[in-house]
Parts: structure tokens; C-alpha cells; sequence
């Protein structure tokens, strides 16, 4: 396959440290794929250090700047316009501080062959999570409980960030209409590929919490989170509730 088809847009604000350690991992992982990262003006500099690593020859990585700081949920429709404006067949979310294990990332490709979003689950296989608190563990866990229950939606990981979309599942979405971030932007990207009749395929990943950094979760994308599922309940009551362009060719298991 060729992996100049594929993009991962990775989402930064001051992940310096990490971003600069895990390009050369995924260029490794996978050769010749491309790499976006889309940079909300992080103040610890996070844009320069890619752009330099892009001067010293690093084919296949682009960087995205945006002006200011708005969410996780805005930097992802960033990254995947930029995408859908070229040549890209797959196109990867994946966090930058190394929770996402690049070296998953032949499975999904694998994967993607026959199906339109392979998501990487910490919960397919048990619980895979590695040294998380117990308390954020068991918020993870029952709130993908939660949101499977409430909306319907046939996804053991409901929140997780880990995963690919072929090119026909981002160009069936109106982004114009998706407004949340964080934990719920995971879940209304599910939600709406369920609904537009795409073929979703889980595999289990292990999800280990950042070394370096600090986390972005807080109370509002949580509370966030608990008022999608309800409006997504509502949503699901009529057929087709969010399709731009296209439609899938086969219904999630």
C-alpha cells in the first residue's frame, strides 16, 4: 500500500517534548506516511519544534497552526478539512503524547481494508489501561457504558481517541454542525458514522496515561459529554440525522 495515501493529524497544545519524540517513531512504524499537526498556538513553542524538524528534511509532515486554543473537537475538523482538500484514502486521530502506541498502527491499516473506521479499544479485550487513577478508570469506563446505553451505539469505547476513517466517512459529515470537543467529539463522530450506515470495526489497543505533559481533561468536557448522549438519543429517533454527501456501504456489527 502506499502510505503517502494516509494522514495522521495529531492535535497539540504544549506537547513539545512529545511531539518532537514521536514523529520519528510513527515515520518508523510506518514509512512514508504523512503527518499533520495541528497546533492551537501552544506557548511552549510545540509549532516551532515541528517546523524545524520539517527544515531538517522530514518528508511527509506539515504542520497546521491555528490562532487560538478551542478544543480538541475543533483542532480534529481542522486537520481532517485540510485533509479532504488532497489526496488522502485513510486519516488517523492519534494524541501526541504517546497513549496512542504507534506500533498499532499497521493494525488499523489492516483493518481499514475492510472496514470505514477502525477505533482502537481499551475496552474489547477487558480493561487495557495503564496507570490511570481509579478514579478517572471507572469515570472512562461507566461513561462509555453510559453513552452506549443512552444512544444505541454498538462501540465498547465509545470515547477513545485512537482510530482511522476512510476518506468517505469524514466527506459524509456536515462539521459545520458538530460543536463539542473532548470525550463527546469521540462519541459524536461514532455516533454519526453508526448512523450513516459505515462498517465500524473495533481492536483492542493498551492505553497508557501520558509520561510527560499534563492532561487536558476537565469538568466541562465531562458535562460536555452527559448532555451529547441525551441530544444524541433524540437524534437517533429519525433516520439519516447528519449526512453531507455520502452514505455507507454497510452497517456497523
Amino acid at each position: 500500500m502506499d502510505n503517502s495515501k494516509i494522514l495522521i493529524v495529531i492535535p497539540t497544545y504544549n506537547e513539545h517534548e512529545n511531539i518532537t519524540l514521536l514523529i520519528p517513531v510513527v515515520k518508523q512504524t510506518l514509512p512514508g506516511v504523512h503527518i499533520l499537526v495541528v497546533d492551537d498556538s501552544s506557548p511552549d513553542g510545540t509549532s516551532a519544534a515541528v517546523k524545524e524538524m520539517v527544515s531538517t528534511g522530514i518528508e511527509g509532515l506539515f504542520v497546521l497552526d491555528r490562532a487560538k486554543k478551542e478544543g480538541l473537537g475543533r483542532a480534529y475538523i481542522a486537520g481532517f478539512k485540510w485533509a479532504l482538500e488532497r489526496d488522502y484514502e485513510f486519516i488517523f486521530e492519534m494524541d501526541a503524547d504517546f497513549s496512542h502506541n504507534p506500533s498499532y498502527l499497521p493494525k488499523f491499516i489492516e483493518a481499514a481494508q475492510e472496514n470505514d473506521l477502525v477505533i482502537g479499544s481499551r475496552y474489547i479485550c477487558g480493561v487495557n489501561v495503564v496507570d490511570w487513577p481509579m478514579s478517572r478508570l471507572l469515570l472512562s469506563y461507566f461513561a462509555n457504558k453510559f453513552a452506549r446505553f443512552v444512544t444505541g451505539l454498538r462501540v465498547k469505547d465509545c470515547t477513545g481517541g485512537y482510530k482511522c476513517f476512510r476518506r468517505a466517512v469524514l466527506e459524509s459529515f456536515n462539521f459545520d454542525g458538530i460543536a463539542s470537543s473532548g470525550y463527546s467529539f469521540q462519541i459524536e463522530l461514532n455516533f454519526y458514522t453508526w448512523k450513516n450506515g459505515f462498517k465500524i470495526k473495533e481492536i483492542p489497543i493498551v492505553f497508557t496515561d501520558r509520561q510527560r505533559g499534563v492532561s487536558k481533561m476537565s469538568t466541562k468536557i465531562i458535562k460536555e459529554a452527559t448532555l451529547l448522549v441525551w441530544k444524541l438519543r433524540v437524534k437517533s429517533l429519525f433516520s439519516n440525522p447528519h449526512k453531507s454527501k455520502k452514505c455507507g456501504r454497510s452497517k456497523s456489527k
